[in-house]
């Protein structure tokens, strides 16, 4: 995937520009200077401790990281109670989890604290450095190093491509792959989410990834949608609701 004229490398003068160089030629993109008329719409840079993507206008705010802490009325016990329309989806008697449309990895790192085994596909080398640099911050958490837990493991790549290689069946296969808003004025709100759209673009070969994943799932598919959206994979076995969203369930047979 080329950045080219769209994402750079920030170096703010905090820290050794040796580590900002190693990015930006992983990631071949420039290694800019804040003082710079930079071309580039997107940075990537680190400020409190914590690897952050910023536009233009986040550059005097914080940026945008993964987050790794609970969700808003998420329990803080581990692992959190298996309660709700995405656990139900997911099955309770699910062990595993492929989470193959990862982005910023909320529902991965949800479905974590809730116990499952988790395994996450990225296929934007610059969310995948993202992800790193926040599994790393989630292994050195006193809770996770407490009852010794592993992150999620994080696999980079086509997910359609990947599936087919997993050294095991897992038991469900999740996709929460980016549809078009249902208006021109209904951009998706979260910045994160605009942002994520505006560097990867839309999902075009979200049907192609379905059939994959049913092909490799021991069980289950699970489709995060829009509610506005059509089946992806024709009629679910089952369909869980919540507000303005669904996950359709297809049960392999």
């Amino acid at each position: 995937m080329s950045y080219q004229n769209q994402l750079a490398v920030l170096f703010e003068g905090n820290g050794e520009i040796s580590k900002f160089q190693i990015l930006a030629q992983r990631l071949n993109v420039p290694l800019r200077q804040l003082s710079e008329q930079n071309p580039e719409t997107f940075f990537l840079t680190w400020r409190d401790g914590e690897l952050k993507l910023l536009d233009k206008e986040l550059l005097k705010k914080g940026g945008l990281s993964v987050d790794i802490s609970p969700r808003n009325g998420e329990q803080r016990s581990y692992p959190a109670p298996k309660e709700g329309a995405f656990a139900q989806a997911i099955g309770r008697k699910t062990k595993t989890v492929v989470d193959a449309t990862t982005g910023w990895a909320q529902d991965s790192l949800c479905l974590f604290r809730m116990g499952y085994d988790v395994t996450c596909i990225e296929r934007s080398p610059m969310m995948v450095e993202l992800l790193t640099d926040a599994f790393i911050r989630l292994e050195n958490e006193s809770w996770v190093q407490k009852l010794q837990l592993a992150p999620p493991k994080l696999l980079y790549g086509n997910a359609i491509e990947l599936l087919q290689k997993l050294d095991m069946p897992h038991d469900c296969i999740y996709l929460d792959p980016m549809f078009p808003p249902k208006r021109k004025k209904s951009a998706l709100s979260k910045k994160s989410m605009t942002i994520l759209q505006e560097v990867v673009g839309e999902d075009l070969d979200r049907t192609e990834l379905f059939e994959a994943a049913l092909l490799v799932t021991a069980k289950r598919v699970v489709v995060k949608s829009p509610d506005y959206a059509e089946p992806l994979g024709g009629k679910p076995t089952e369909t869980f609701g919540s507000k303005l969203l669904r996950y359709d369930v297809y049960i392999k047979n």
